[in-house]
Parts: C-alpha cells; sequence; structure tokens
C-alpha cells in the first residue's frame, strides 16, 4: 500500500479512483468535483493498492491554524487493516508541518466507526446540533501537538 498527497485536485485516474469510492461508500458523487474547486487550501490524502484507490481523506482550511477533516472513506474489502488510522495519523503529520493548531471535523451515529476512529485518534466532542434536514450531527475537534 502507498500514500499519496496532493495540496489540490488530484489528476485524472486517482480522482476517478476517488469519487468511485465515494459512491461506493455514500451513494453518490455527483458534484463532489465542484464542492473540492470551492474549498480553500485543499489537502487530500490517498491510499493506494497500486493504480487502485482503496481509501481516502480530504480537508480544507477553516481559518488560519483550524483544518476541517471533511470526507474520508475506505473500500470496504479492505476495511480493518488499519487504513482509515494511517490516513488520519499521516494527514495530522502534515497539519502539523502546515502550522495548523487544530483539526475539526464532524460525523452522524450512523458512521459509529468513523466516530470511534476520532475518539481513538484524541478527538472530543465539543458539540452536536440536528441540521436542517433534521439529521443529528456530532463535532469533534483535536488539539494538534508538533
Amino acid at each position: 500500500m502507498k500514500l499519496n498527497i496532493f495540496y489540490s485536485i488530484p489528476v485524472d485516474d486517482i480522482l476517478k479512483g476517488i469519487m468511485q469510492l465515494h459512491r461506493n461508500i455514500f451513494g453518490d458523487s455527483e458534484d463532489l468535483v465542484s464542492k473540492m474547486k470551492s474549498k480553500p487550501q485543499l489537502l487530500v490524502l490517498t491510499a493506494m493498492d497500486g493504480e487502485k484507490v482503496i481509501g481516502y481523506k480530504m480537508g480544507y482550511a477553516l481559518g488560519e491554524d483550524t483544518f476541517y477533516s471533511w470526507l474520508g472513506g475506505v473500500d470496504p474489502e479492505y476495511r480493518e487493516n488499519g487504513i482509515a488510522s494511517m490516513l488520519m495519523e499521516k494527514q495530522h503529520e502534515y497539519l502539523i508541518e502546515l502550522g495548523y493548531k487544530i483539526v475539526r471535523t464532524k460525523t452522524m451515529n450512523k458512521w459509529r466507526g468513523m466516530l470511534i476512529l476520532n475518539i481513538r485518534h484524541g478527538f472530543d466532542v465539543i458539540e452536536t446540533y440536528k441540521d436542517e434536514k433534521g439529521l443529528h450531527k456530532i463535532v469533534l475537534e483535536k488539539r494538534l501537538h508538533s
């Protein structure tokens, strides 16, 4: 397995792999590229098995010292191998190098694996709320230490 990092939207084949994986996990990737284009200081990490994207993690700047870890997932066939943890740890290493002090993310109860992963990696629940669709969201935050 190989990890890649991109400081903008990845090249064609990798972007197609991310979109396919995103669609498989979340059911849709219609406007993913346009959303990626709108994010300030986009950071994308991918886990690769040869040419296949088997995991990804992306986020963007929320402010000078805060980064929002936005989207990510691992191919169901490759889960339980620590790939999500590796992507998260590598993302946090890069964020520290880039000068960020805080990383924030959101999840929902239905994504329990992600909630547990975040807590295991030092995130604290800082807020919960219901969005405009009535979905309960959990906001988590972690202080980064160099």
